[in-house]
């Protein structure tokens, strides 16, 4: 099985990366598609450079890679995407033989995460009109963070059975420190699950992002509540 994870940043996907990467039958690729969007949009990321020298520019190569077997001889492939990385005009033909996920975090959260490490997104680098046009493209099980945050267990199990997978129970810790399918961006933005061994608990209250995020979060929240309302 090749299993296409999709989200915008700050979605818990590392998580969930690392909950399916500790499962022996599992090979796990991060962001596979991260330089070719740096290299088609120009935009100055965090470690751009080391980005753009750990994988191919050219999505067609990608796609060309992702379309062949799974990697290190393993049963199944956990494919982690940010939608957002998925330029107009990008190949997709790879997606074809994917059963696809959805992950969502209530915007707020996203952009107060998100601009804690680089300021001032936009609606386009928290990537919700993106996902919301691949979802549509390639329907599959919707999960929330802060379901999986409040019962990881029950949520993953679900999910599993959603789409034909034995659950097992390694996928809720993992070893605390960096992981050998990281991207060479795991410094800037891995910081807090590098120093879990399982998904965190229940967040608090919304943050407050205060008038000058306000367009910005209540046009995320068209793509978001329409996603939420389909959850798992």
């Amino acid at each position: 099985m090749k299993l296409a994870i999709w989200s915008g940043p700050r979605n818990l996907s590392t998580a969930m990366m690392y909950a399916f990467g500790n499962r022996a039958d599992f090979a796990a690729t991060d962001e596979p598609f991260y330089a070719a969007y740096l290299a088609e949009t120009g935009l100055h990321h965090p470690m751009r450079e080391a980005v753009l020298a750990s994988q191919s520019r050219d999505p067609a190569r990608v796609s060309e890679w992702l379309s062949g077997p799974v990697p290190d001889g393993k049963t199944h492939w956990y494919q982690k995407h940010m939608a957002l990385h998925l330029r107009p005009g990008f190949p997709l033909d790879w997606a074809r033989d994917c059963v696809h996920v959805h992950l969502i975090r209530h915007p707020a959260r996203v952009i107060a995460s998100y601009a804690a490490k680089r300021e001032d997104p936009t609606l386009d680098d928290i990537g919700y009109a993106r996902h919301a046009a691949l979802f549509d493209r390639f329907p599959g099980p919707v999960l929330d963070s802060a379901d999986i945050r409040r019962d990881p267990k029950r949520m993953l199990r679900t999910l599993c059975d959603v789409i034909g997978l034995d659950y097992q129970e390694s996928m809720t810790t993992w070893p605390a420190g960096p992981k050998p399918y990281d991207g060479p961006w795991a410094p800037v933005w891995y910081e807090a699950v590098h120093a879990s061994t399982g998904f965190a608990g229940i967040e608090g209250p919304l943050p407050d992002l205060g008038a000058a995020q306000q367009d910005l979060l209540n046009a995320a929240l068209l793509y978001y509540e329409a996603m939420h309302r389909q959850r798992l």
